[in-house]
């Protein structure tokens, strides 16, 4: 890099780093002016290296607000939340505490302990701490918190370095959409990662999603850039996948196959998009077959570390899986059924085997839209939900519809595309039954792989406009349908303004008039074709 564009980025970063933590630090506790060299070790060198990546990808006007964006909103609503939970939140341990998480709270308050014990940080990673199966955020906050503040207890320390790394991701997201999809696909891919609402409140709390969902693009990254830098290409995959093994080893599993189908396919069928063709078909080393197969058993051994506490210690590594996702999910739905009453009702009607599909569709359907309208709760819960709620239904849509946009693509790219819709709703059914399609757990868990949701949404878009598809509109009046019907349903039930309408008539009128929208496009479709099939017909008698 030349040294001219070092010392513009200096001469930035360090004045706006020197401000803001000027500003954080005054809404902590502990000296002034020991946290303002605290923020400042912090934002000054991690706004610098946002202005590395964002040249790097690109020094584009729309790349540098959009990661502009991410770090302003997840620093901003995670100092609010700090400041207004404690006084109009639910009164609880935990947001009396400033935290909107109970992981958060309570994860971050081991950190603090161990980092001001003066024992070993490995100890992060050993049983001592059981707030963090892995370790790797526990440990990440501890040395943060020794290093950095060891006067005081700032929580807001980690905020910020969540936030950093999330803005991270969004210059580096939209490098990986332009090398693997185009360079139509790399705005809208940035746009989602930088203001989906599920997102910015993960990345505004002490939280490990903000930190894998950038380990996840890490990888796609190094995965796009495997033929053109392959050098570059194993940094990126080492770092993103040493990420995600300290932080969430499931993760990292659950990547590896993601990106080994994907590179395969795209190495048979797609790749490259305009570049040598002489490259189709070219097989994956067998030094990275190889590789990947040691990241997967080293996951497969911390994974199991992990979890191999209380009750499942000392068992066999594949048995503490099975056993802990089976009791685990069958807990979390237990839960649910035991704080809803309407659950409860319809577990009682249903046969035992509907349990886990309804699990399942209702895990798919949260946060519901109409329930975070119509819900009353205190103010600062009910602006949340609202918005994590809307991005969800705002998103989810061109979710549905990027099926169809696949099969309507070239060929070539058809199984690529496809696997990637497979591997992300096969994330969003695991972390429906995973979190007992609980109203928190199951939108976090989903949200680790944003990066898929927000290439599959941008896709859906980008093809929905060139070619003026009709079927988004039909998906998007389904929906409709869904959310008022679902209103209606929530009001009369809070409110008792309308007659409710039993729960299976409910479901029972969405799935007809939903079909009809379906079946109706479908019909119109094929008359358009017939009759636009007319005229060739009678020219070629002719």
């Amino acid at each position: 890099m030349k040294p001219n564009v070092i010392w513009k980025g200096l001469l930035f970063t360090i004045p706006a780093g020197l401000i803001l933590a000027a500003l954080l630090s005054l809404t902590q506790p502990g000296s002034w002016v020991l946290g303002w060299l605290a923020f400042s070790a912090l934002l000054a060198p991690g706004l610098f290296l946002l202005i590395i990546l964002w040249r790097w990808a690109g020094a584009g006007r729309t790349l540098f607000w959009l990661t502009l964006a991410a770090l302003v909103l997840r620093i901003g609503a995670g100092a609010a939340l700090e400041q207004v939970l404690p006084a109009a939140g639910s009164g609880s341990e935990t947001q009396a505490a400033g935290y909107a998480f109970y992981d958060a709270y309570h994860r971050d308050t081991q950190a603090w302990a161990l980092a001001s014990s003066g024992q070993p940080l490995w100890l992060a990673f050993s049983k001592s701490y059981s707030m963090d199966q892995y370790g790797g955020l526990l440990g990440l906050s501890a040395a943060a918190y020794r290093g950095l503040s060891p006067d005081a207890h700032r929580p807001l320390l980690v905020i910020v370095l969540a936030a950093l790394f999330a803005a991270a991701g969004i210059p580096l997201a939209w490098k990986a959409s332009r090398l693997a999809w185009g360079e139509g696909m790399a705005a809208p891919v940035a746009l989602i990662l930088a203001v989906y609402p599920e997102s910015v409140l993960q990345g505004s709390a002490q939280m490990r999603e903000p930190f894998l969902i950038t380990f996840v693009v890490m990888s796609f990254l190094g995965a796009a850039e495997w033929r053109s830098a392959p050098r570059r290409a194993w940094a990126w995959l080492a770092a993103g996948f040493a990420g995600m093994l300290l932080f969430s080893p499931g993760v990292a599993i659950f990547t590896l196959v993601i990106l080994a189908g994907w590179l395969w396919l795209r190495g048979r069928f797609d790749f490259p998009y305009g570049d040598n063709v002489a490259q189709r078909g070219r097989r994956i080393p067998w030094r990275a077959v190889l590789t990947g197969a040691g990241v997967l058993a080293l996951a497969l051994v911390l994974l199991w570390a992990g979890l191999a506490r209380g009750n499942l210690a000392g068992r066999p590594p594949l048995e503490v899986l099975t056993s802990w996702l089976r009791f685990s999910s069958q807990w979390d739905i237990h839960l649910l059924e035991k704080n809803s009453g309407w659950v409860q009702k319809l577990f009682e009607e249903m046969p035992a085997w509907l349990q886990l599909p309804f699990v399942i569709l209702y895990g798919l359907a949260r946060p519901v839209l109409p329930a975070a309208i119509v819900d009353s709760t205190w103010w600062p819960w009910k602006i949340i939900e609202i918005l994590r709620a809307a991005g969800w239904y705002a998103l989810a849509p061109f979710l549905v519809y990027s099926l169809v946009a696949i099969f309507r693509s070239p060929k070539q790219r058809r199984l690529a595309w496809l696997w990637l819709w497979m591997a992300s709703w096969a994330w969003s059914i695991l972390s429906a039954i995973r979190a007992g399609a609980d109203d928190w757990d199951n939108p976090r868990y989903r949200v680790m792989f944003l990066l898929l949701q927000a290439a599959l949404a941008a896709f859906a878009w980008t093809r929905s406009r060139s070619e003026r598809d009709p079927w988004l509109g039909r998906i998007l009046l389904v929906e409709g349908i869904f959310l008022a019907f679902f209103t209606e349903w929530y009001l009369s039930r809070y409110t008792g303004a309308f007659g409710k309408l039993p729960f299976g008539v409910m479901v029972a009128c969405i799935l007809a008039l939903g079909g009809l929208v379906i079946l109706g496009g479908w019909w119109r479709d094929r008359q358009k074709a017939s009759r636009e099939s007319k005229p060739k017909m009678k020219r070629s008698k002719l």
